[in-house]
């Protein structure tokens, strides 16, 4: 059988404000339970992770509020921009993260929407524990302090 070669767009969502507001622990990529528009959507680079978050509901890992822009060439089914989406883990990842959820404080954040080499949406989250005001101050002055390094470097 002949191989058909596809050539894959990359595609990445990226939620920055997630690494600003949050201290990010532990990395899980789980795949997405997507509708046929919703993938063409994807795709085209269409969609958001802003004020997006993941919740544990009967054993399962959704993602609430993430945004995924109705398919312009969809008729009667297309899909609704903002639904809960369900997230694609293991029994055992699932698991770890119900008893990490447990202590106050922590949650469950998407920072990453992508388009793997087979095709497929994959989302990257992080179990996060917020920062408090000092902390972002100090995460805005080491990002300073970088680019004013990066600077230094540049003119000599």
């Amino acid at each position: 059988m002949a191989e058909k070669n596809k050539t894959i767009k990359s595609v990445s969502v990226k939620n920055k404000r997630a690494s600003f507001d949050f201290l990010l622990l532990d990395k899980y990529t789980a795949g997405i339970v997507l509708t046929g528009t919703e993938i063409k959507s994807i795709r085209a680079g269409k969609a958001s992770l802003v004020d997006t978050f993941c919740f544990i509901h009967n054993g399962e890992v959704w993602v609430k509020n993430m945004y995924v822009a109705e398919y312009s060439y969809g008729s009667y089914n297309n899909h609704v921009a903002r639904r809960d989406r369900k997230l694609l883990l293991n029994r055992k990842e699932i698991r770890k993260l119900q008893q990490e959820m447990k202590n106050p404080g922590f949650t469950l954040v998407p920072t990453l929407l992508f388009i793997n080499k087979e095709g497929r949406a994959k989302v990257e989250i992080y179990l996060c524990r917020g920062k408090k005001e000092y902390d972002k101050r100090q995460t805005l002055k080491e990002k300073e302090d970088r680019r004013e390094m990066d600077r230094q470097v540049k003119r000599y």
